[in-house]
This record gives C-alpha cells, structure tokens and sequence, in this order.
C-alpha cells in the first residue's frame, strides 16, 4: 500500500494486485492493462526467487518484453542480498533492484522521475 501511495503522489494510476499475486494473474493483468511499470514488493524474504521465476515468464512474453520492471524490498530471509542477488535479478531481465531501506526509496522515487519524463518528453 504504500508504494502505491508513493507512485499516486507521483501522478501515476496504479493497479494494486495485492499480496501474493500468482505469475499467471500479473501476466494476465500486464497483458490487459499495458502498464508503463510493473513494481514488484516483496516483505515475505523470499523475493529474490520469487522475483527470478516471475521475471522469466514475463519476459517470454513478446508483448511486455519491453515493459519496465523492477522489485523491491526483502529479497531474502537472511538479510539484504547484496551486489550478487542484485546483478542476478538485473541479468534475468529486472530493470532495477531496490532493497529495504530509506535510500532505495530515493533511488525508486528517481527511478520513477526518469521513467515519467521519458513516457511524457
């Protein structure tokens, strides 16, 4: 809920799919809605595998190749991943990683600045 708020207060409609979204609904919904972003969170620790499997089956998908996805959040139950977890999601298709944290959400808040003036410019 509150990165919803954060992208609202960024000027963006957003389609919260709620918690624990089978692969198969987000792809559904991306394939009907055509989001500009696709934010994936994660609070469970089990992101980064979680993020891995969802990354590969939306990226098969020729429509949404080029659809901006990141994630975000408690990508593993041991604590922050790391530079690893982060270059492993980022080559398997992720457009950006953001761990826990208050300087991820700078860096997302950024993120989403560029991808907003990129769409409208």
């Amino acid at each position: 809920m509150f990165l919803q708020l954060v992208l609202e207060e960024l000027g963006h409609q957003v389609a919260n799919l709620g918690p624990c979204v089978p692969d198969s609904l987000l792809i559904s919904e991306c394939l009907r809605l055509r989001p500009t972003l696709v934010v994936v969170s994660t609070v469970n620790g089990h992101g980064f595998f979680d993020g891995m499997r969802l990354i590969s089956r939306l990226r098969a998908r020729d429509e949404l190749a080029a659809t901006a996805v990141v994630i975000g959040g408690k990508l593993g139950i041991a604590g922050p991943g790391g530079e690893w977890s982060r270059r492993q999601l980022l080559a398997a298709g992720f457009d950006a990683v953001y761990e826990d944290g208050a300087a991820s959400m700078v860096a997302f808040r950024s993120y989403v600045g560029r991808l907003t003036a990129s769409v409208n410019g």
